[in-house]
């Protein structure tokens, strides 16, 4: 693993740890505080998606408008664009895993908050845009302190197999919260499925009180001073491994991951089916991406022309999902654009996690965040315009094709470091397109 500055930090990264076989995709659950973590996650994380999927029905049962969803989407993820720098300063600075039982019972409230206002029958859009809000601003310190916190509990050797199944108990999750949503709206009402979040969250912070903090590994933290954000964004920047992934996660998350307005509109106004059936298309991404998470678990090394090659693959997919002319199509679609757009996301996090000291962690995982996710308020109002302009077929599309040109010009600008240059050929009668070091090009002719 490089950790140099410069061109010398290896714009194709990879682990030194490499797996051994099928029992090294679950590795990281032999450690005992990991599978507390890896415990109340998916119990919160099945809360979570529940409260997703039911927040954007009922925008739109509320609006009729597939820019309100955009618009509830952006405000959640508004506080990670302004913020989420600030956010990984706190992490590195304090005791993540007392600030990750501040945050956790916070979201948990604010869940708490959304069934009260919803079962009571006052709920207006305006209470929906303010807890989206509140919730984004909890989670410009949860996310990087939760993140940094997976290697203080599971320490370097297992750091890529955590991060990996993070995102797998994340799709999981994903796979049960939709359909659970999906139920429970159309049977006893949007209430329920916020209340059932709420409550979610006793889970991990049950987990975090039950942990060792003697078998933690120990990072030194951050002492309180001036220009740390400063001395974080110059980290990154002489970091061509660390900042051009962090770019391309950028265009895809902004433009690329705008799935509730694009599902919700494709439900609605192409396909013209229920709440149960979204939550069904819901589910079927989910079980790609779970796949995509299961397979990135047992990979033993992280190769940024994987994720190049991935988010050109995922920005395909979307153009051909936009265009798909029967619903089953559409919805078979949905799997491998699950896996791909999850292995573009696990791809990008463990290449930067990984390459990245311990004591610039929490700043540099908030950049990838704040990047990643704080892009969501630009792209989901955007993207929801065209939808609701143009069509849903139009808005899928443009997201794929943004998807698509992100991913060609970054992997060219990631070749031109690394010394390479692409090369056509023929291999086994088929034409081939490769990245060649420049010397062996030259020797070539």
């Amino acid at each position: 693993m490089s950790t140099g500055p410069g061109a010398d930090s290896a714009p194709v990264h990879q682990s030194t740890l490499k797996t051994r076989g099928r029992g090294e995709t679950f590795s990281s659950l032999g450690i005992r505080n990991y599978r507390l973590f890896f415990t109340g996650a998916i119990v919160s994380n099945t809360g979570t998606w529940m409260a997703r999927i039911t927040q954007d029905w009922l925008v739109l049962s509320l609006t009729g408008s597939a820019a309100a969803v955009g618009i509830t989407t952006a405000l959640q993820f508004l506080p990670m664009l302004l913020f989420g720098l600030y956010g990984g300063v706190i992490a590195d600075r304090y005791p993540k895993r007392n600030l990750l039982l501040v945050s956790q019972a916070a979201l948990g409230l604010c869940g708490l908050a959304l069934a009260v206002l919803t079962l009571s029958g006052s709920v207006q859009v305006w209470h929906v845009y303010l807890i989206a809000f509140l919730l984004g601003m909890v989670t410009v310190v949860d996310n990087p302190a939760r993140q940094a916190y997976v290697a203080e509990m599971v320490g370097p050797k297992q750091l890529r197999n955590a991060v990996s199944l993070n995102s797998a108990n994340f799709q999981s999750a994903r796979l049960v919260g939709p359909a659970v949503a999906g139920v429970l709206i159309a049977g006893v009402g949007s209430g329920w499925a916020f209340l059932l979040n709420g409550l979610s969250f006793i889970a991990p912070l049950v987990s975090l009180l039950l942990m060792r903090t003697g078998e933690l590994h120990k990072v030194e933290r951050a002492p309180r001073g001036k220009g740390q954000l400063r001395e974080g964004l110059r980290y990154v920047a002489g970091r061509p491994d660390l900042i051009w992934p962090i770019v391309l996660v950028g265009f895809i998350g902004t433009f690329g991951f705008n799935f509730p307005i694009w599902l919700t509109a494709f439900s609605e106004e192409v396909f013209h089916v229920g709440a149960g059936t979204y939550g069904f298309l819901n589910t079927l991404m989910a079980a790609g991406s779970l796949v995509g998470a299961l397979a990135a678990a047992r990979r033993g090394s992280t190769r940024l022309r994987m994720l190049v090659i991935a988010a050109a693959v995922f920005g395909v997919l979307e153009i051909a999902a936009a265009l798909s002319p029967a619903f089953w199509m559409f919805a078979l679609l949905l799997v491998p654009i699950g896996m791909i757009g999850l292995t573009v996301n696990i791809t990008a996090n463990s290449a930067v996690t990984m390459a990245t000291d311990p004591a610039m962690r929490g700043r540099v995982m908030s950049l990838y965040m704040m990047v990643f996710a704080g892009g969501t308020p630009i792209g989901a109002p955007l993207l929801g315009w065209v939808t609701d302009t143009y069509g849903a077929r139009v808005g899928f599309a443009t997201g794929g094709v943004i998807s698509l040109a992100a991913a060609g010009v970054i992997g060219l600008v990631l070749a031109r470091v690394g010394g390479l240059k692409m090369a056509f050929g023929w291999r086994h009668g088929h034409p081939q397109v490769r990245f060649v070091a420049r010397e062996r090009l030259a020797t070539a002719a």
